[in-house]
């Protein structure tokens, strides 16, 4: 008996003829969490292995994307868990300041209420109540799924631990001078009236209109174009290239702004494009944010000319109208003057919208907080450079320095009131007190706390390490920090993951949040195309967990993750996995009848039949290679390797070739009872990270084990006479079994082209000399139908396969003329294929250009077809003569 499935005797239990997840996966996850397999003991000597959830939205539910990444960590954290880590997979929520505040206004407005009339700390305990009600139902949503996560350990980012965090870090970043207030370009929301993250801007194509303006008078005068003209009201100037002789002479005078009766100078500045339009633009500090950088270069002054809501401020007739409004009007009164040069209609140009209500976005002038980035991105640059973080897959380092090497500083105030507002006090005379978490705050008449709140981004970021306990130096902090592995998307490499890499090696003296950054793709539906609730393509993963069980969901989703790729899905996928999860039960189930056992060490090699060392050494070979593809990432070629080695070779040919061992009795059905026993064991504790449900019962009926989720994670099956490194390995036995796989498939095949039943017994001579197959005819015979051929017998047909022959009497089960025009079709195919391969690898010209491995696959192809045409000449031979 193996080590890791050391169990008293004991007896089988009878399993359901059928699975029926929705019996199994509720119970069988609780009475997980109630044993306390999922949780960490930071007291414990085995090495620590750690992942942090990304935090979902406390107003979110589990969508397909959720469902996928946390099959992959769950998967990851099953497997270390198995190989004896103190395993930490941390969950928790995010507070999603925006997200949150807009769900709880929404209610409000029902009731006919404004976060106004309530006020800032009525209007937060409001959110506090709709959190409790309301809030995180995403945690039963990840139960359903399986996710081995430590609940008792399950954090919030306003939870007061986690706020101590947020308040120490402004302070220390503030007194390193890292933190700053500052007027500068922001994305702003006129309909949630704040700023907003560039995460939380959404690019799409908007269809508008593109005009050309004149501005100033003849030979002095310059044409720009925009798609915004309203703000042209804000103009102080029109750049041009230094280089750019068209304009030379205007360069350093002024001209007139239209319907302004202002005068703006002519800069020539670099960042201007002289062969783009008519390489002059409009410059508006306060509404852009390259043109802000243009107007500090050139001292120029920032005139805001819209105020929160969109809404024109600027002096004169537009004062009042509405943004959208407001271009119109001043297109219509340019026109009437005689400024519009050109007009495009309807011009499709890239816009910015709010993610959460999709209102365009404003760039706006404003006062907030900033992180000054240079010194923590070159830090979270250097760490991958310098190997202390790895990207996976390598190919995605390119994009992650592309956006660290050239990281803006960040905007990390909100004009909210839900989240964490800003550790900072003013006084009466001008005083500015950043106050850290065991600081008093400044009092008295005219102080007064900063009312905006931060970026949610900036409490995720200090995820890794605020949900130990830090700024404690806790023993979390000290067994669990940092964490082995950041399971999360592409798509947030440049936010959530820079974030982390920045705080994690400020705070933790230069370690980084992670070794490794692993990278996913996005869910897209089994079109490829983005899944969306306006495309009408998205699916809840609840209702195919309803169908299908938690299992295919999620070995679906296990076997399309590539690195880095985006997984295609559809739901007739799911239901192909479901099939599988009833393949493993009934094949488990099957064993369980027969006697199968994993009690006592294996048989010698000598008592074993090649049947049985073929699947210890396939066996082997399919435990490292789902630990190399563990160990890489590679989700789906683990999972598709399984799929195989389990439904083709131990439930479709072992389990099968196993039914005449143990008709037959004996000594030798006892061995292979043993090594079913084993191969099942291993097969469950390799599928359990990925289908942790079906597993689970199946594993412990099996073997009577107390759960598979304590279980230890296979090893290399040794069989006693025969050690190897790396295990049993037997390369004569594999040969001769798939020799007998290629006999089987052929004939097989060959009764499937005569349209036989599946069941229908026919005679046959099997025909076995001078090969390794003898002891396998009573298997042959048996997989494929063949009854001995007795008295009377005529050979219809013969089938010559690997050195074997096989001769069937199909005298009134077949057409003999329909056959031998289908073997002529496929004669005449395969010498058809044979000329084209013989005349590529005669052509000296081809042979001198083409790849190696191309002129490789082209001889594989001859080689093909002349085995073909042996094979098909000898079948047609012997056909009856008609």
């Amino acid at each position: 008996m193996t080590e890791n499935t050391q169990q008293s005797s004991h007896s089988t239990p009878e399993l359901p003829t059928q699975y029926t997840p929705a019996d199994v996966e509720g119970p069988l996850y609780e009475r997980w969490v109630e044993r306390g397999y999922f949780e960490a003991d930071e007291k414990s000597e085995k090495p620590p292995y750690t992942i942090v959830i990304p935090p979902p939205n406390v107003t979110g539910s589990l969508h397909l994307g959720h469902a996928f990444e946390h099959t992959l960590i769950d998967a990851l954290t099953r497997r270390k868990r198995m190989q004896g880590f103190e395993t930490l997979w941390q969950p928790g929520m995010d507070h999603a300041g925006i997200a949150t505040q807009n769900v709880v206004e929404r209610e409000l407005a029902k009731e006919g209420v404004s976060r106004h009339d309530l006020g800032r700390e009525a209007f937060v305990e409001r959110v506090w109540r709709w959190k409790a009600e309301s809030g995180g139902q995403i945690s039963g949503q990840m139960r359903r799924l399986g996710d081995g996560v430590a609940w008792s350990r399950e954090r919030f980012t306003m939870d007061e631990g986690l706020s101590k965090a947020v308040q120490t870090i402004f302070k220390r970043l503030h007194d390193d001078e890292l933190i700053y207030r500052a007027e500068r370009i922001i994305n702003w929301c006129p309909r949630c009236l704040t700023a907003i993250s560039d995460i939380e801007v959404e690019y799409q194509d908007d269809e508008g209109e593109l005009v050309s303006i004149r501005y100033g008078e003849g030979d002095e005068s310059v044409v720009v174009a925009t798609t915004r003209a309203e703000t042209m009201l804000g103009d102080t100037a029109v750049a041009v290239h230094p280089e750019d002789e068209r304009y030379a002479h205007l360069v350093g005078t002024e001209i007139e702004l239209p319907l302004t009766g202002r005068r703006i100078p002519v800069v020539a500045d670099e960042h201007v494009d002289p062969e783009f339009g008519t390489g002059a633009v409009k410059v508006t500090p306060a509404h852009d944010p390259n043109d802000f950088e243009i107007g500090q270069r050139h001292g120029l002054p920032s005139l805001a000319v819209m105020d929160e809501h969109a809404v024109i401020t600027a002096h004169g007739p537009f004062q009042g109208l509405d943004r959208l409004e407001a271009r119109s009007t001043i297109v219509g009164a340019l026109r009437a003057e005689g400024r519009i040069v050109a007009e495009k209609r309807p011009y499709t140009h890239s816009v910015g919208h709010c993610s959460r209500c999709k209102t365009t976005i404003e760039p706006r002038l404003s006062m907030q907080w900033w992180v000054r980035v240079g010194p923590l991105a070159k830090a979270a640059g250097d760490a991958v450079r310098e190997g202390k973080v790895a990207i996976h897959p390598k190919e995605m380092e390119s994009r992650y320095f592309g956006w660290v090497d050239n990281l803006h500083d960040w905007c990390i105030s909100r004009q909210l009131w839900w989240g964490h507002r800003i550790p900072v006090w003013y006084g009466p005379d001008g005083e500015v007190v950043c106050v850290g978490p065991d600081e008093e705050p400044p009092s008295g008449e005219g102080w007064h706390q900063d009312t905006d709140v931060l970026d949610t981004w900036f409490s995720s970021g200090l995820w890794p390490f605020s949900t130990l306990g830090w700024p404690e130096q806790t023993p979390s902090v000290e067994k669990f920090y940092p964490n082995a592995v950041l399971v999360t998307g592409y798509d947030i490499l440049f936010f959530w993951v820079a974030r982390m890499m920045m705080f994690g090696l400020y705070a933790m003296d230069g370690t980084p949040p992670f070794h490794t950054i692993a990278l996913h793709g996005m869910v897209r539906d089994q079109f490829g195309k983005k899944m969306s609730k306006s495309f009408g393509n998205a699916v809840d993963p609840l209702d195919w967990m309803d169908k299908y069980g938690s299992d295919a969901v999620r070995f679906t989703l296990a076997r399309g993750a590539n690195p880095g790729v985006d997984v295609p899905i559809g739901e007739d996928w799911v239901q192909g996995s479901r099939n599988f999860a009833n393949k493993i039960w009934n094949a488990t189930r099957f064993a369980l009848m027969n006697g199968a056992t994993v009690e006592g060490e294996l048989p010698p090699a000598e008592r074993l039949s090649a049947t049985d060392r073929w699947i210890l050494s396939r066996l082997n070979s399919v435990v490292a290679e789902v630990d190399a593809y563990y160990d890489d990432y590679q989700f789906a070629k683990l999972s598709d390797t399984l799929f195989h080695f389990a439904w083709d070779e131990v439930f479709d040919w072992y389990v099968e070739l196993s039914k005449t061992t143990f008709m037959a009795g004996g000594p030798a059905a006892d061995a292979s009872r043993r090594v079913l026993g084993e191969v099942l064991d291993v097969t469950l504790r390799l599928l359990h990270p990925i289908v942790p449900f079906v597993t689970e019962t199946l594993w412990t009926a099996l073997t009577g084990g107390e759960s598979v989720v304590i279980a230890q994670w296979p090893a290399a099956v040794s069989v006693p006479g025969a050690d190897a490194p790396g295990g049993f390995r037997d390369a004569a036995a594999e040969e001769e079994i798939e020799t007998l796989q290629q006999v089987v498939t052929e004939v097989r095949r060959f009764r499937s082209d005569q349209g036989l039943q599946p069941g229908q017994k026919v005679p046959a001579r099997v025909d076995l000399s001078g090969t390794a197959l003898a002891a396998h005819e009573a298997a042959m015979r048996s997989l494929l139908r063949l009854q001995p051929a007795g008295e009377g017998f005529s050979a219809t047909a013969s089938l010559p396969v690997a050195g074997a022959t096989v001769a069937l009497d199909l005298s009134g089960a077949i057409d003999v003329e329909a056959e031998r025009k289908r073997l002529t079709k496929d004669l005449t195919t395969a010498e058809k294929e044979l000329s084209q391969a013989t005349a590529k690898l005669g052509n000296e010209a081809f042979l001198a250009k083409a790849p190696e491995k191309v002129v490789e696959k082209i001889r594989q192809r001859r080689s093909a077809a002349e085995a073909d045409i042996e094979r098909i000449s000898a079948q047609l031979a012997a056909l009856p003569q008609g």
